[in-house]
């Protein structure tokens, strides 16, 4: 099984060193590591590491071995299926533009896997909530009536929700004034900046597609 972990650790030479050799003897290799973040004012970079532990070897142990470094920090770890990349963006803009006519809905399917979310959803504006047009199976196919449509819209950011989703982060952006995609994480992470800027240009990606379809 793999696992992603997403790690805040100090932007200076010899952390992520450090970092690789406290996972190799935990008893877990790493298979890739992407840069995700980084804070300037703090010094510290946000990373995403890419782990295939051995087989007796336990996730939480792969934690507590990273967290006992100086200025390391595990912000989330999560099962990952095998066979994930850093090239995840090239491959959904590459799916987009196979099919322009269906480059929305190919998005969406791809969400999952390009940031690491358990949903995506396009949705249509249906008076102040909202109806669901296409949705990744783990996808809510219905909007609780509790959950508005957010207001002004205009770019991709987080998404506040009322406690009937208390347990899901969520972020969106806009396709046009009356439809948005949405994606959602149970149990977090928080979406970063860096996250919501490249949702954001997907997004806006697939929609000039199918408006030139």
């Amino acid at each position: 099984m793999s696992y992603l972990l997403r790690v805040e650790l100090p932007d200076i030479p010899g952390s992520l060193g450090r970092l690789a050799s406290a996972i190799g003897a935990a008893g877990a290799n790493i298979d890739a590591i992407e840069i995700v973040g980084r804070d300037g004012a703090r010094q510290l970079a946000i990373d995403d590491v890419f782990i295939a532990p051995d087989a007796e070897v336990m996730p939480d142990s792969i934690v507590s071995a990273c967290n006992s470094l100086d200025g390391v920090k595990v912000l989330w770890i999560s099962r990952y299926a095998a066979g994930g990349n850093l090239f995840l963006d090239l491959e959904a803009v590459e799916s987009m533009t196979e099919d322009p006519v269906k480059a929305i809905e190919r998005l969406v399917d791809s969400l999952p896997t390009v940031f690491r979310v358990d949903w995506g959803v396009h949705l249509r504006r249906d008076g102040e909530t909202a109806s669901v047009v296409h949705g990744t199976p783990s996808a809510p196919t219905e909007i609780p009536d509790k959950i508005l449509w957010p207001e002004n819209l205009e770019k991709g950011q987080r998404i506040d929700v009322p406690d009937v989703w208390s347990d899901l982060v969520v972020a969106g952006s806009p396709l046009n004034s009356d439809e948005l995609v949405v994606v959602g994480r149970r149990g977090g992470p928080e979406f970063l900046d860096s996250e919501i800027a490249r949702l954001a240009h997907l997004i806006a990606m697939a929609a000039s597609l199918h408006r030139n379809a």
